[in-house]
């Protein structure tokens, strides 16, 4: 899909971010806001970081997200019940008005981000709207599905971003003048982020966020499958109704740059030793004695040169690269872009799970998707399995592939700061 065609749809239809009465916890009826907040449902590194939020408070997200049961579908009820219990005890009190939410995150670096929580139409990719850029897992839809039907809610934002007018777009005039007035709520999370959460009620406010975001198209930043949920969601109820649109936050990059790391890959039953023999005579392989940050180090400069990963597990790192041109030539499809073909995410899966380890990449008993660098390195060790490290991608190549219809490799990149799950929820009922 060209640009032309894009820019073409774009003024046809733009993003139509809508306001919604918010769902949000009483603070007077948990502990605290920070207690009661988690990660996004794909980021909590289980089982340790599950039980750790649901023992910090009784009340926590995580419980919706991410229900404990024996089946599927006794999950999905146990989630529905805990939400209709929380509103039927006040523990989630629904905001008295329809609004947009600004919402504010900022860590110990100097880091700010801001953006504007709404319910935002969904598209389907032809629109040329809402751009994703990475595949999907058909089973990890059905699941998100499952669990938004049963609850008949939006239980987490997902993250989008655009490319406005930087600090002269009437948007983010709006975010920074809201930003300057007390908030709804403010907490601070054990990782050190501080959030902030302001609601735009004012109309004409309203109108210049919506008359704004109408002139442009959005990128999936993370919440791909969440996205397709919604797609398919909508396409199960008759329109015009509250499943025509789905909880996001959308970010202008121009102003506020999100950061992009890399998701690793967990790779159980399959030891390092022969991960790595495997590779003898395919790629360059060197054994690194040193702690994970210079092996990191070691990473970024191999991958300035080309295809390059960093395996272990055994106690120790060791670095892959220098990729055999032939077994490229033979395993990446040909029919996509250089950009898309070069990238570390492609190799992996089309050279080094489908045909060297033979690793199916959607079996969660053979591989697992992990954000935290450092668990994911833990649990290789303890596991006794293989951890695969990546080196970031840059946003300017997930922009232009996705801008080309081009989707990358599942769980290619990781953008964040995320937003923290449990600060605001959308209820399709209510």
């Amino acid at each position: 899909m060209n640009t032309a065609g894009h820019s073409e749809a774009t003024a046809r239809r733009g993003l139509e971010l809508t306001p919604f009465r918010g769902l949000r916890y009483d603070p007077d009826r948990v502990g605290s806001l920070a207690a009661v907040t988690s990660p996004p449902y794909d980021v909590v590194v289980r089982p340790d970081g599950l039980h750790h939020l649901q023992s910090a408070d009784p009340h926590n997200i995580v419980r919706l997200i991410l229900p404990q049961a024996t089946t599927p579908t006794a999950r999905n009820e146990q989630a529905a019940d805990t939400l209709r219990r929380w509103l039927s005890e006040g523990i989630l009190t629904t905001d008295s008005e329809p609004g947009l939410y600004v919402y504010e995150q900022r860590d110990g670096d100097g880091m700010l981000q801001r953006g504007i929580i709404g319910a935002l139409r969904v598209s389907d990719p032809s629109e040329g709207v809402v751009l994703p850029h990475e595949d999907v897992m058909p089973h990890v839809v059905a699941d998100r599905a499952a669990l938004m039907r049963a609850t008949s809610a939006n239980l987490e934002p997902l993250l989008l971003t655009y490319r406005g007018n930087g600090s002269t777009s009437s948007a983010i005039e709006v975010v920074e003048r809201v930003a300057d007035h007390p908030p709804l709520l403010a907490t601070t999370t054990e990782d050190g982020y501080s959030h902030r959460l302001w609601s735009v009620t004012d109309p004409a406010d309203l109108a210049r966020i919506q008359s704004d975001l109408a002139q442009h198209q959005a990128l999936i930043a993370d919440g791909h499958h969440r996205w397709a949920t919604y797609r398919r969601l909508r396409t199960e109820h008759t329109s015009p109704s509250p499943w025509d649109y789905g909880l996001v936050l959308l970010v202008d990059t121009a102003r506020y740059p999100l950061r992009v790391r890399a998701i690793h890959r967990l790779l159980h039953g399959l030891p390092v030793a022969d991960a790595l023999a495997a590779l003898d005579g395919l790629f360059r392989i060197r054994h690194l004695p040193v702690p994970l940050p210079e092996a990191l180090d070691a990473l970024a400069d191999a991958a300035c040169a080309g295809n390059a990963f960093l395996l272990t597990g055994d106690g120790a790192f060791h670095l892959i690269d220098r990729p055999d041109p032939d077994l490229l030539a033979r395993t990446i499809p040909a029919d996509r872009p250089a950009a898309w073909r070069t990238l570390d995410a492609t190799v992996l899966h089309a050279t080094l799970l489908d045909h060297v380890w033979r690793i199916p990449e959607d079996d969660p008993t053979r591989i697992a998707y992990i954000h935290d660098t450092a668990a994911t390195v833990e649990k290789a060790e303890r596991d006794g399995g293989t951890a695969v490290l990546m080196h970031p991608v840059r946003e300017e190549v997930v922009r232009d592939l996705a801008r080309q219809g081009v989707t990358m490799p599942r769980k290619s990149t990781s953008f964040g700061p995320k937003p923290a799950s449990g600060l605001v929820l959308r209820a399709l009922d209510l």
